[in-house]
């Protein structure tokens, strides 16, 4: 295939690699280049949320993603208190920390750590929970003669602390308001 494979890298490896592609009818030449990356674990460029929102009895996906290279081994802990893969918490092979079936107790500071051969480092965020949305009225199957109106209500209760936004679709398709407005409209109850 005119495959180059480098096992167990070295900065010694570094460089500019060509290929040389030749038949009967001629010779072709390919550059590229190899540079080594070797970095300790750095969460500069992309922290942990400082605030995570999680849905009470829902799940929720807190990502780690420190930059290092070799890739790093990742760890948790919530407090004090050092997490391990259970029946509802499982820690991911990105780093990312998955919480299932969220409560209350699940409140609280966590911090992700990170470590590969070149060092360490972590990063915290604080988890709340949030009630969970809840539709309270869904639209209702209706049948309308062509050419007349039809109105179907959606009503949903939610975290008085979060927005809420209803977004409507057709067959699976969003529907765009303010493209549509002559055909569709949006009314808003209190």
């Amino acid at each position: 295939k005119g495959e180059l494979r480098i096992q167990s890298l070295t900065f010694d490896d570094a460089g500019m690699y060509q290929c040389i592609a030749e038949n009967t009818h001629g010779i072709i030449y390919a550059n590229a280049e190899l540079k080594i990356i070797a970095s300790p674990p750095t969460f500069e460029l992309n922290p942990m949320k400082k605030k995570i929102l999680a849905a009470k009895g829902g799940r929720v996906i807190i990502e780690c993603k420190p930059k290092a290279a070799p890739k790093p081994k990742f760890s948790w802990s919530k407090g004090t208190e050092l997490l391990v893969n259970g029946s509802r918490i499982r820690i991911w092979d990105d780093g990312s920390l998955e919480i299932i079936n969220v409560t209350k107790l699940d409140e609280g500071r966590y911090t992700c750590f990170a470590e590969n051969n070149r060092g360490k480092a972590n990063s915290t965020g604080v988890l709340e929970m949030t009630e969970a949305t809840r539709i309270t009225l869904a639209p209702l199957n209706v049948d309308v003669t062509v050419g007349e109106n039809a109105t179907m209500q959606c009503i949903a209760s939610h975290d008085p602390t979060l927005d809420l936004t209803f977004i409507w679709s057709l067959n699976g398709f969003v529907i765009d308001f303010e493209k549509e407005h002559e055909h569709y409209e949006r009314n808003f109850m209190v």
